[in-house]
């Protein structure tokens, strides 16, 4: 690395030798790019916000041969701003040579922009293209632009291809090029190295290395914990967390270190040891934030632990956290799988204290509730306050509905429903109207029956087939001549539609 670091070359904006020179040179020349996935790059033709000046130079660096690049790009007589710089270089990461072309050409023109330079090291870094990215660093620091901006993106240009052993000799190098090495740069690279999976470790090793010269802060146990939630390592976020706590001590501004650990916990199936962490944390007056409580809601109400939901949704209460409008259906939708109504109807009169009010998902899941444990009068009751409020109910739920209020002797409330889909539209009307059909019929209301199913092949209302068995059967029981007059006519009608 410090090799590299020495290497004599040239400046990238003259082509006049500097005292200490220092050259680009292209990947096509000497290196061989050990490239990111060309798909994580985004260019031109995806972003439809580029500007006309941008898409011009983008459209030349695509698809000019190199050696007439030069030539082209002065042809436009377009102004390399730094404003125009940065956006083409954002656009350029998939065609990093003539990248380095463009930034030389508009550096001849006008002086770059610190940002523009940091965005070159990020271009070369994550290309692969690193002895290029020591030239770029090289020539900042004897142009008077190199901050920690550019370590940052050499970190993780180096981290996004798993050369970790890499980007800790580049913070070693960092003071040579008269850059402190300070906590912000420990936690830029703890956080460039645990980005990749299954990493943490490495993080920690040289976490460990630097922490007597470099004390740590919050954010550095953070990033730790983070990491080892996504690796699902509890052993490993226990004793972090336990470090932390020593040595920084208990914070309310925490939080994202505080997400992580009980996460981890939870996801563990340790929940009741989180549980214990969070009485600790309320007792010195912190507390995860509304992600945590998220997540570790989500992961419950994926094992069907109600019990610690709601404990969990109580101390979220009491952290003065206002939850939302997904969380409250969430829980109200466990809670009706689990057939606790009641429970579900104190959520749902929880919401507006909150400032959260039900949507069609929260009615519905409520009003489904009901229907399958045919709770006739509270769904009928329900079922006008949810059109009151002007939340429709679903189709299948108006179907299930109907059949319900028949079978619990409401055939009024199941002509209702069966009224409020039609004239609201409540589409597809199938399965809904044949099942209006067969209560009907199992009621022995042939007048009704036959008036209605006219009037829903008159509007192309599909019958099925096991449907008009049912009316036949009813219509022959009958007996009366006229009745099975009637039932001919019906089914002459069924037939020709």
């Amino acid at each position: 690395m410090e090799a590299i670091a020495r290497k004599p070359s040239y400046s990238l904006t003259t082509s006049v030798p500097l005292e200490n020179p220092s050259r680009i040179i292209p990947y096509s020349s000497s290196q061989t790019p050990t490239q990111q996935p060309q798909h994580q790059f985004p260019t031109y033709l995806e972003n439809p916000d580029v500007s006309p000046m941008a898409r011009i130079l983008c459209e030349i660096l695509t698809k000019t041969p190199p050696q007439g690049l030069e030539n082209a790009l002065s042809s436009t007589l377009i102004k390399p701003t730094p404003e125009i710089v940065e956006e083409v270089l954002n656009l350029s990461f998939r065609s990093p040579s003539a990248a380095v072309v463009f930034f030389r050409w508009a550096g001849m023109i006008q002086k770059h922009s610190a940002s523009c330079w940091n965005l070159m090291v990020d271009l070369l870094g994550k290309n692969g293209l690193f002895e290029s990215m020591w030239d770029v660093i090289r020539s900042m620091k004897q142009e008077g632009v190199l901050s920690m901006a550019a370590f940052v993106s050499a970190f993780r240009g180096y981290c996004s291809l798993g050369k970790f052993n890499e980007a800790v000799m580049a913070f070693d190098l960092m003071e040579r090029y008269g850059i402190q090495a300070d906590v912000v740069a420990v936690n830029s690279l703890l956080s460039a190295i645990c980005r990749k999976d299954n990493e943490t470790t490495k993080a920690l090793e040289f976490f460990e290395r630097i922490k007597t010269r470099i004390p740590p802060d919050a954010d550095s146990y953070g990033i730790l914990l983070e990491g080892w939630e996504k690796e699902g390592n509890m052993a490993k976020a226990k004793k972090t967390f336990g470090e932390m706590v020593i040595q920084v001590g208990w914070s309310p501004q925490n939080v994202a270190a505080y997400n992580a650990f009980l996460t981890t916990l939870v996801r563990g199936s340790q929940v009741d040891e989180a549980i214990k962490f969070l009485e600790i944390m309320k007792g010195k007056n912190c507390s995860p934030g509304l992600k945590f409580f998220s997540d570790a809601l989500d992961t419950l109400i994926e094992l069907n632990d109600k019990a610690h939901v709601v404990v969990l949704w109580d101390m979220m209460a009491s952290s003065r956290l206002l939850p939302n409008l997904r969380m409250f259906n969430s829980i109200i939708a466990l809670l009706c799988d689990n057939n606790d109504i009641d429970g579900a109807f104190g959520f749902l009169d929880k919401m507006v204290f909150y400032g959260v009010f039900p949507d069609s998902l929260t009615y519905n899941t409520i009003f489904q509730c009901l229907i399958k444990n045919k709770k006739v009068h509270e769904a009928g009751g329900f079922f006008f306050e949810m059109v009151k409020n002007e939340w429709s109910p679903t189709h299948s739920n108006c179907a299930a509905a109907i059949k319900m209020f028949f079978d619990g002797y409401d055939p009024q409330m199941a002509g209702e429903i069966w009224t409020y889909m039609f004239r609201n539209h409540v589409l597809p009307l199938e399965e809904s109207s044949n099942a209006f059909l067969i209560g009907l019929c199992d009621m022995g209301r042939l007048t009704e029956l036959r008036r209605l199913a006219e009037k829903m092949l008159d509007r192309n209302i599909g019958i099925k087939e096991s449907t008009m068995a049912k009316l036949k059967h009813a219509f022959n029981k009958d007996g009366r001549s006229t009745t099975r007059d009637a039932y001919d006519s019906l089914i002459r009608k069924w037939k020709s539609s």
